[in-house]
């Protein structure tokens, strides 16, 4: 085996099995994401949004991927949370609790305005004189996610079909009225600490009047409800208690109760009462069972056995979980790249050339658009003395970008 072939098993191997890429980093300052803008014609303003892409997205010499993305509500608040919640749960030490996204926050110009459903009148101490003036806002956001912001981020970022949308308070209650209004704007739900009392809970009533009647079988809700009563009470007390004091968490409790009664909507619903949190603390423990939740079908479980054993039993188990994740997310998945690389040199150690083979073959399929799929294979014929074939695959790497001196190098030891 040559020196070349030993060492990118090493760095293979690593990426899988401990995945550490660095944040990107420019002039001395850890960047996670892009704030971008968008001229709305329906909200008559300019948005700005701020979009964070995985790392594989920047990770030179791979392919293109697509993938799902994460919109955030009140993302001035929650975006930078929720960013490294997901990369730590998909990227992070192999992590692969939940596929790697792109997150997309909103964040606020007035709130008050947006995040409100319908109109409600001054409802002290919950809805002041301004609020309730500007309050209603909540279809016309809609439609501005729906007509303008999800186009643009589909046709500017490699995006997939799959859409979640995470509200905490008003922004739980924009979630709320998407998905009983607008069910199949999006995949999956977050409301943490929705304001269900919103409208002296007229919102409410409506919700569990529309959702009674809908099919939301390939649809899933998470919510987590925190504890804001008093703390002399506890949930049962909460329930017979009839002052404003519980009304925002009496309200949230009858969402939960009906949405947990209606079975035969098929919904894939998970509720959580964290006990220990308040309304500003719970979004960032909820957004985390959330994703546990909603992406639960991701994780790869492979025993360290398996790992260090590898052979074709155990890539049959791989691909089909992917399979499975495909079902789940309505297109296909195909196995990523990184981890047909890794155990194609692993395999390639251990002496299994034709699972090697079989493996860097894989990849020039599934991902023809990758330099670094054709690298890999021309190491494989380099390894095992085929050098025409060594030769043409290297050539390959440099018709689809010549900035790989590695390969360059290579190719021509090849040519003396």
């Amino acid at each position: 085996m040559t020196n070349i072939i030993r060492k990118k098993i090493l760095f293979f191997c690593a990426v899988f099995l401990f995945t550490t890429f660095a944040f990107a980093q420019n002039n001395n300052k850890i960047e996670i994401g892009t704030i971008d803008s968008i001229s709305s014609k329906v909200l008559n303003e300019q948005r700005k949004i701020w979009v964070r892409l995985p790392r594989s997205a920047r990770f030179k010499g791979y392919s293109k991927q697509n993938y799902p993305v994460v919109y955030v509500l009140d993302g001035d608040a929650h975006f930078l949370s929720v960013v490294g919640m997901i990369e730590e749960l998909s990227e992070i030490n192999g992590n692969t609790l939940c596929p790697e996204m792109i997150v997309v926050g909103i964040p606020n110009t007035n709130r008050s305005r947006d995040l409100t459903p319908t109109h409600s009148k001054v409802d002290p101490p919950f809805v002041n004189k301004n609020i309730s003036e500007v309050s209603g806002g909540g279809e016309k956001f809609t439609e501005f996610l729906e007509k303008e912001l999800i186009p643009y981020i589909n046709a500017t970022y490699p995006t997939t079909s799959y859409k979640t949308l995470i509200g905490h308070s008003f922004g739980g209650l924009t979630v709320m009225n998407i998905i009983t209004n607008h069910t199949a704007l999006f995949n999956s739900y977050v409301a943490i600490d929705p304001s269900m009392w919103w409208n002296r809970q007229q919102f409410l009533k409506e919700t569990t009047q529309k959702l009674s009647t809908k099919n939301l079988s390939n649809v899933s809700l998470f919510l987590g409800v925190a504890n804001t009563i008093e703390p002399t009470m506890d949930v049962a007390t909460a329930r017979k208690d009839t002052t404003m004091v519980t009304r925002h968490f009496r309200a949230a409790l009858d969402l939960n109760d009906f949405l947990a009664q209606n079975k035969k909507s098929n919904l894939q619903y998970e509720y959580k009462y964290y006990k220990d949190d308040s309304h500003g603390s719970v979004p960032l423990i909820a957004t985390y069972d959330a994703i546990r939740f909603i992406f639960g079908f991701n994780e790869l479980k492979l025993s360290v056995a398996e790992r260090i054993n590898f052979n074709k039993t155990v890539f049959t188990k791989i691909e089909k979980h992917y399979e499975n994740i495909s079902k789940h997310l309505g297109y296909k998945v195909n196995v990523p790249e990184q981890v047909v690389n890794a155990y194609g040199y692993q395999a390639l150690s251990n002496k299994e050339k034709d699972l090697a083979l079989y493996l860097f073959k894989l990849n020039t399929i599934n991902y023809p658009g990758s330099p670094n799929v054709y690298d890999s294979l021309g190491d494989y014929y380099e390894g095992n003395g085929d050098a025409k074939n060594a030769i043409a695959n290297y050539k390959k790497v440099l018709s689809l970008d010549s900035s790989f001196p590695e390969t360059k190098a290579k190719l021509d030891k090849l040519l003396k």
